[in-house]
């Protein structure tokens, strides 16, 4: 199981270091460049990645502390057990959905903070290795605000997917017709 952890910190490192070459050359007025005024720019796509990765990352170490310590945050049936982050996110999202408002860009600030915050949050999810450290990490569950119970596996799955998600967002916006060149 340590392996299994370490693979997957490993490729979401690897994604978020994707996002992150995409999109660190870029000028403020592209950073900042909206379509429309529901399209995120790609400074708020950064900013809801990582409040949502800190939302996400502290859940894991929250439900780990609680196996650990003989109180786990989750108690009810792991509907999703066994299940890639895509099997799970198919079965319960919809098309579009929302961030919710934990998740949600609020701060504002350069791309350049963004980066170098994203770029520290790979270290703090390496971490995850010590902090899973001897526990069933399939046993570490806390649940998704929209797909219900994620074990630690699936969480951090969920960052990588979640990752490449945006970076995605963000190169069909680079694509767009009036994106400053």
């Amino acid at each position: 199981m340590p392996e299994d952890v370490a693979l997957r910190i490993r490729r979401t490192g690897e994604e978020r270091a994707r996002l992150i070459a995409l999109v660190e050359g870029l000028r403020a007025g592209q950073a900042e460049y909206k379509p429309a005024a529901e399209v995120w720019s790609v400074n708020e796509n950064l900013e809801h990645l990582v409040l949502a990765e800190v939302s996400g990352t502290s859940k894991i170490w929250a439900a780990a502390e609680g196996v650990r310590n003989g109180r786990p945050v989750w108690s009810g049936e792991h509907t999703n057990r066994g299940l890639s982050i895509e099997d799970v996110i198919a079965r319960t999202w919809r098309p579009k959905e929302a961030a919710p408002p934990i998740a949600t860009p609020h701060i504002g600030g350069p791309l350049a903070y963004w980066v170098e915050y994203l770029k520290l949050s790979q270290g703090l999810l390496e971490r995850l290795e010590t902090v899973l450290s001897g526990l069933d990490a399939e046993a570490v569950v806390f649940p998704h605000f929209l797909s219900g119970p994620l074990d630690a596996l699936q969480r951090i799955e969920f960052l990588r997917f979640h990752l490449a998600r945006h970076r995605a967002q963000i190169e069909a916006l680079m694509g767009q017709p009036g994106f400053p060149r």
